[in-house]
């Protein structure tokens, strides 16, 4: 996916340890794969199946 547009969080934006996912538009879905390591793949997700993960990562206690 040379050609898709990766994007990561304005939240993560300036922090250089921050452990941070990217996001891109794919036909069909959504690419997510790590900022750190990204020459290592991506996942590819519809977006029903990307909004389940959102929905279980902000019901998790991460404190």
């Amino acid at each position: 996916m040379t050609d898709s547009v990766w994007r990561k969080s304005s939240y993560s934006t300036g922090m250089e340890d921050s452990e941070c996912v990217e996001l891109a538009s794919l036909p069909g879905g959504v690419g997510v794969r790590d900022s750190k390591a990204p020459r290592d793949g991506f996942l590819s997700l519809s977006r029903g199946e990307l909004a389940d993960v959102v929905a279980l990562i902000r019901a998790c206690d991460l404190g």
